[in-house]
């Protein structure tokens, strides 16, 4: 009890001061194996049938960090839908999530623009962009914002971006909610500036949250990490070492950092929260040495320059 007390403690610090303007956050690792609508208010499948045929299922098969996340797959119709709690009508707003699409693979998302009251079908109200990765299923590592009409997707781009395939990758999602357009940025890199949210006759009434789909028969996107709330800056937030991933989790041996700075400090701390490990390794994308750690979970503390992150790590 005294070892997972403290544990809890340092995560709760270490998340107070990382995300200053968070309204939630979402990592999966609280739910069970099982449909997620049931399980977390935030999460809704389009049919308004919690665990119905269209919602989506927590998983294990990859994550970006701890052991879980949610799967849209491409063999079975998903349509779920992430709420923003307090569905806001101005000023400006940050949705952040991590996403996976292995090699050859699809995914996509949209923002839905107006709520419709539980326990009914949710009403289509699509703005702020059809984004699809690979939409063709034939250009993995492409991604589109597609304007081709009902029945001709992937005819008409209005946008490209680039993403990796086969590892987690940071999409930010920048609403100007009054100027009603948006910008998209791919692990910090924008590639959309002030894209505007018309799509139809659609008329913007609030921020109601995205909508994750199986675009096609090859869709299989994995989510994880969300973090949404306003006035979170994407590439320039609170915290700039959110440039970097870490990877493999769980770890064997080497933790590997993928970075766009050079990182200066790496500490590392059991669940008691004692310094295990330290090193300065002053450069770009380093490796640390785990494999001298015993198995359990670590928080891994990252600095480059005056901003540092924390994130857990498993062995």
């Amino acid at each position: 009890m005294k070892k997972t007390y403290v544990l809890a403690l340092l995560l709760v610090a270490f998340t107070f001061s990382s995300y200053a303007q968070v309204e939630l956050t979402d990592d999966f690792e609280s739910y069970t194996l099982d449909p997620i609508s049931a399980q977390a208010p935030q999460w809704r499948p389009w049919s308004g049938v919690d665990g119905g045929a269209d919602d989506a299922n927590v998983v294990d098969d990859e994550a970006n960090s701890g052991l879980q996340s949610v799967l849209i797959p491409g063999n079975v119709l998903t349509d779920l839908i992430l709420l923003v709690p307090s569905a806001p009508t101005s000023g400006m707003y940050t949705i952040q999530f991590q996403a996976f699409i292995p090699t050859g693979k699809s995914g996509y998302f949209n923002m839905q623009a107006a709520l419709t009251p539980e326990g009914t079908a949710w009403n289509q109200a699509l703005m702020g962009g059809n984004v699809f990765f690979n939409c063709d299923g034939a250009s993995g590592g492409l991604g589109t914002i597609d304007e081709s009409p009902a029945g001709q997707e992937c005819t008409i781009s209005a946008a490209s971006f680039a993403y990796p395939e086969d590892q987690w990758f940071k999409v930010d999602c920048v609403y100007d909610l009054d100027a009603q357009t948006w910008d998209m940025y791919i692990d910090d890199i924008q590639f959309f500036f002030a894209q505007p949210f018309a799509f139809n006759t659609q008329v913007f009434i609030e921020l109601a949250g995205l909508d994750f789909y199986s675009a096609s028969a090859n869709n299989q996107m994995f989510i994880d990490d969300v973090v949404m709330g306003p006035n979170i800056t994407a590439g320039t937030n609170d915290v700039e070492a959110n440039k970097f991933s870490v990877y493999p989790n769980p770890v064997k041996d080497m933790l590997n950092i993928k970075s766009v700075s050079a990182i200066d400090n790496v500490t590392v701390y059991d669940i008691l929260g004692k310094v295990v490990l330290q090193e300065n390794p002053g450069k770009i994308s380093p490796a640390i040495n785990m494999s001298g750690l015993a198995s359990g979970s670590y928080l891994v503390k990252v600095t480059i320059g005056n901003t540092s992150k924390t994130v857990k790590v498993l062995k």
